[in-house]
């Protein structure tokens, strides 16, 4: 246990104006369109202007504002991003009711929505609306998430201070405002079952086919947690074209005046059996001080950074001999276990674990810039294509400096990356892995992140996928103009969507096709969709809005995204659509306020959930303020102090500093949220100790410990081996293997890529013996493990 070093009170007493948060959510297959009111009502003598800042996913196109104020509806325009602050700016200088929405410059997925001379005693509602495509779990669930929890970001030095970092948070369950919530789902291959991560209520069919379904949240949510629902379709992976018309009112020319297509495909292709001995593998690993905390709100969860060393000793147990390895550690300074990639040999795979073993949570603040230059500096090697993995809670200031930096070099390496806890930036996780032709994972709640991780290393050395096209077959008259690219990397099991606007005339009755075609090896693939033209007026034009926001995130993220040419295109295809940009906001007047306000308006912070909260030190940010922030005790060495007066609860903040082995400029200080454990008083799962002992070759060696994970002494180890002749190590190997299937079998996607190692190493020694290997270690580990899991 740490000590409280400082105590800091953090919370202020003022009433809060929001008092409550309602969300439908419509789910059609794979798309879901939201529609979030935000209730607020002024309960103080004066006009007061109310922001609340709050997590949004990356791929979320926002598409509408509205506001309802005495029982009028205020429709909010969109416009260029520094005319809607002067038009929000002179309608509160003037006394009037504004009400503005905006992107926050530093993220895509932070917003804030500013409610202004909202006069005493007044309610007023605010409205927006957003779509997003919802991703496939490894499962086969369609998981929808609505963010709740908003994690401070570190700002490095001498950057502008995010705006998360200065806005007021409360610990979890704490939050002074209600959540309501449905959920409608929709899908014509039926579907079977929702789970939910919070208390929802029983599922409820609303037709006899069990096509449609609904749920809730139950009564009495609190703030505890992202808010995730997972559904389950009695199919899922199934290829689809979807045409939507063209919008009659839309102005000529921009991407709503023309039909749109979007693409959903499931490349596939055969499994390889053998494993590739290449490529050079660079893991960069958080351990900066949020670290520490939780992986969720629960009680006796364990730390982000335990999980993540965990994970990073399989992950080193599943590399194949011959290739190359390094690991980053990365906080305010960063740190790398060689001073270059080492061939992944017993001496240095020993040695890495060892000093896995050895990282703590101890780096400071935030900076994964510097470490990725660093990397991108050092020459890739030939025949052993760079693959980086990024661990990380995502509490990042500068999101678009790294992305931009990936982006910038990323024909030289592929980029897969996990968002730890809840509260990871979406924007930095998904943003990194899309411009460096990789995959992203985050891992929430009681998710396990070995199985995310482990899936990516099997994408990694996946051999790569080459001659990528997409070819269409249209009616005459029609062309195709791509408003997202073609995949350039494509991973067995993977969706790729692909959107497309369909310029000209074409008669309902005609048919055409598209194909992704690629080449697997020696062999061309083709995923053929078929196209219908026949399609009824657009009610919500959903396919078009995601359309949008695909081409504005691919013009934000190019290489050329500060070209007043892109910035126009940017700029013309968000006010054409109705879609939020970096560019753009939202913003609404009331022109009519009974009584116009004189003087400014008294200035109130809306809190955010946080599941940890961090700051600056005072010493590292000359001339600025020190940002602060609700806080949650850490163990019983804390204590929270009920305020005299108001709504809000006020904390006491325990700042935990601990020893870095440089001194850094920045530090981040936080509380963990809920209890956390300590991970060395925890019995350590018989998976992972096997694990541990596994050699770099894929074999295990007959010792102690490998005896006591078997529940067997050496001495019956020994005794049991059919043939004395036999080495110890393989016949230890082979119990090694039939226990993984005996006793861990659920936990298969984790230790598939270490055990294909170990069944090579064991076929390459045992010869004709194996057969009768495998039926003694049965009968020892009184287990039925089939002939065929080691090739017979």
């Amino acid at each position: 246990m740490f000590p409280c070093c400082g105590l800091v009170i953090v919370c202020s007493k003022k009433p809060v104006p929001l008092k409550g948060i309602s969300v439908d959510v419509q789910v059609k297959g794979f798309v879901a369109d939201v529609s979030a009111t935000l209730k607020y009502k002024n309960v103080e003598e004066n006009a007061v202007e109310a922001l609340f800042v709050f997590p949004m996913d990356d791929d979320s196109a926002v598409y509408s504002f509205e506001a309802t104020v005495e029982g009028k509806k205020i429709i909010a325009d969109i416009q260029e991003r520094e005319q809607a602050r002067k038009t929000y700016d002179e309608a509160i200088s003037k006394g009037q009711q504004g009400f503005l929405l905006e992107e926050d410059k530093s993220s895509g997925d932070i917003f804030s929505c500013t409610v202004g001379n909202l006069l005493p005693g007044q309610e007023a509602e605010v409205t927006l609306c957003f779509v997003r495509e919802l991703p496939v779990e490894a499962d086969g669930a369609v998981r929808f998430v609505l963010p709740a929890v908003l994690n401070p970001r570190y700002t490095p030095k001498d950057e502008e201070l995010s705006i998360t970092t200065t806005h007021p948070q409360v610990p979890i369950g704490q939050i002074p405002y209600t959540l309501s919530l449905n959920a409608h789902f929709q899908s014509a291959y039926g579907i079977s079952k929702i789970e939910s991560n919070c208390n929802i209520t029983p599922l409820e069919y609303t037709d006899t086919d069990k096509t449609a379904a609904k749920v809730s949240l139950a009564q009495g949510h609190k703030f505890e947690r992202d808010v995730e629902l997972l559904v389950y379709y009695n199919e899922v992976n199934k290829p689809s074209a979807t045409v939507e018309s063209a919008l009659p009112d839309a102005k000529a020319g921009s991407v709503m005046a023309e039909q749109v297509v979007m693409l959903n495909f499931y490349p596939s292709f055969p499994a390889m059996q053998e494993q590739s001995n290449c490529g050079e593998f660079i893991f960069l690993m958080d351990r900066s001080g949020s670290m520490e905390c939780a992986m969720n709100s629960k009680p006796n969860s364990p730390q982000r950074i335990q999980s993540a060393k965990e994970t990073l000793v399989l992950l080193l147990k599943s590399l194949p001999l011959g290739c190359y390895f390094n690991i980053y550690g990365f906080g305010s300074h960063f740190e790398s276990f060689f001073p270059e990639t080492m061939e992944y040999t017993q001496k240095s795979m020993e040695e890495a674990v060892k000093k896995v073993t050895e990282m703590e949570a101890d780096f400071g603040g935030t900076e994964i810039l510097q470490p990725l230059k660093k990397i991108y500096k050092t020459g890739v090697r030939s025949e052993h294509p760079r693959q980086l993995f990024v661990f990380t809670d995502g509490e990042v200031g500068n999101t678009k400096q790294v992305i931009a930096e990936v982006q910038k070099n990323s024909q030289h390496h592929r980029c897969f990356t996990f968002g730890i806890g809840e509260g990871a930036s979406t924007a930095l996780i998904k943003g990194m892995a899309k411009a460096a032709n990789g995959t992203y994972e985050f891992v929430t709640g009681e998710d396990r992140m070995q199985s995310k991780v482990l899936k990516a290393l099997k994408h990694a050395l996946q051999p790569s996928v080459k001659d990528i096209a997409l070819k269409w077959s249209l009616p005459a008259g029609v062309e195709s103009v791509l408003l997202s690219k073609t995949p350039s990397a494509i991973f067995q099991g993977q969706k790729s969507i692909i959107y497309a606007q369909l310029k000209g005339t074409v008669d309902e009755h005609s048919k055409g096709e598209v194909s992704l075609e690629y080449k697997f090896k020696d062999d061309i693939f083709r995923n053929v969709l078929p196209l219908s033209f026949h399609v009824g007026k657009t009610e919500r034009p959903t396919i078009h809005r995601l359309a949008a926001k695909a081409l504005i995130s691919e013009l934000e993220n190019g290489t050329d995204s500060d070209s007043e040419e892109v910035k126009k295109r940017i700029l013309e295809t968000s006010i054409q659509s109705g879609v939020i940009s970096s560019l753009t906001s939202y913003v609404a007047v009331n022109k009519e306020t009974k009584q116009p306000v004189q003087g400014p308006p008294v200035h109130r912070d809306i809190p955010a959930p946080g599941l940890m909260m961090m700051r600056s030190m005072p010493f590292s940010l000359p001339g600025r303020p020190m940002a602060m922030a609700c806080a949650m005790p850490k163990r019983a060495a804390c204590a929270q102090v009920k305020s005299g007066g108001g709504d809000m609860p006020q904390t006491v903040k325990c700042v935990h500093k601990r020893k870095s082995k440089k001194n850094s400029s920045h530090e981040e200080t936080y509380s963990s949220g809920p209890e956390s454990t300590d991970m060395s008083t925890t019995e350590i799962p018989a998976l992972f100790r096997l694990i541990s002992l596994q050699n770099a070759d894929g074999s295990w060696s007959l010792s102690p410990e490998l005896a006591a994970v078997l529940s067997l002494s050496e001495d019956t180890l020994k005794q049991g081996k059919p043939q004395q002749s036999t080495d110890d190590s393989l016949w230890v190997t082979v119990l090694a293997v039939i226990w993984l299937h005996a006793m861990s079998f659920d936990q298969k996607d984790e230790w598939e890529l270490l055990e294909g190692k170990a069944v090579s190493w064991i076929k390459s020694k045992a010869g004709s013996s194996l057969s009768e290997l495998v039926k003694a270690g049965n009968k020892l580990l009184n287990s039925s493990v089939d002939l065929k899991v080691f090739g017979l």
